[in-house]
């Protein structure tokens, strides 16, 4: 019943936020829209890179959070700069532009190697990106091709003996059952995942810190106006993909190719992917006698933007 008045009302509520993001728009250069129209032209690519000028005062993290992309993400597009002390006027580039994966355009793919959440609504042509965080090494948040099987408002937490462990270590003792309400980690939404025994979740969170990295014990962790949004949109039974690809490729309708790598995740083995150019990019390559001089650089670089290697 919740899934059919959240697919009834989305309209309303596309709406609704788009009225308010224009609104918003009139006072502020900040683009704060995280929707965009599915490339219907064969192109793989979404948004466009944004610049900000550094304010007296302001750290990555804050400008981040204003942008709604990931920490590490806006730290990787901007290498060299000092997370807490950028000086001021200096130009930021903001990873608003976007390959999309390569992967079924259903519902929910969270790619781990990026930090990002893509929910995509193909009957309305439009995909919403968001930044995510993920588990630590350690906790690592799974692959899995899943479901939601539970959709929780002001939801309880029952951390498990070990989380509670942990905390004991660091002077905190957790009870059984944390009840809902400000100290509660979840935040004020909560979404199950069917994969396992049901012990990784899609949820807010009551802490300023944590989006776009590697801190959570394995669930996925969202901005709580994000999460807010997500969970009025979707309900029981959405599938749910969680890829790690760190290297995303685009052909474009006019030939021109574009990379995108973002640093390989560090397993709980202490292992990462390699990263080498996909196969059929290099077939490509070598087809047409184009020098992967440019996408081997990308590769090396890592900013996790779209970067252009070839061009017809």
């Amino acid at each position: 019943m919740h899934y059919q008045s959240s697919k009834i009302s989305r309209s309303l509520s596309l709406l609704s936020r788009y009225v308010g993001l224009g609104l918003a728009a009139l006072g502020s250069s900040v683009a704060l829209a995280a929707t965009y129209p599915l490339p219907e032209d064969g192109s793989n690519m979404v948004g466009k890179i944004q610049r900000h000028k550094v304010e007296a005062g302001e750290t990555l993290a804050n400008i981040a959070k204003s942008y709604d992309v990931g920490f590490l993400s806006l730290l990787a597009a901007n290498q060299g700069v000092d997370p807490f002390l950028p000086n001021e006027g200096h130009v930021l580039t903001i990873p608003s532009q976007y390959i999309l994966p390569n992967t079924i355009r259903e519902g929910i793919v969270i790619n781990l190697a990026e930090l990002r959440l893509y929910y995509f609504e193909p009957e309305l042509n439009q995909v919403h990106i968001f930044p995510v965080g993920i588990g630590r090494v350690g906790r690592d948040t799974p692959e899995m091709v899943t479901k939601i099987s539970q959709m929780r408002e002001n939801p309880t937490w029952t951390p498990t003996q070990n989380i509670r462990n942990e905390y004991l270590e660091k002077g905190v003792e957790l009870p059984p059952v944390v009840p809902a309400g400000p100290d509660n980690p979840l935040g004020l939404y909560a979404m199950r995942l069917a994969y396992g025994i049901g012990e990784y979740l899609i949820h807010g969170t009551n802490k300023d810190f944590g989006i776009g990295l590697r801190v959570s014990s394995g669930c996925i962790r969202m901005e709580p106006k994000d999460i807010e949004w997500l969970f009025s949109q979707v309900g029981r039974g959405e599938r749910v993909q969680i890829i790690n690809e760190p290297i995303k490729v685009s052909l474009e309708p006019d030939r021109s190719v574009f990379i995108e790598v973002h640093e390989p995740l560090t397993r709980s083995d202490g292992s990462q992917k390699r990263l080498e150019l996909p196969m059929e990019l290099s077939w490509w390559m070598e087809e047409f006698a184009v020098s992967d001089r440019k996408a081997k650089a990308a590769v090396m670089v890592q900013t996790g933007l779209p970067t252009l290697v070839a061009t017809p």
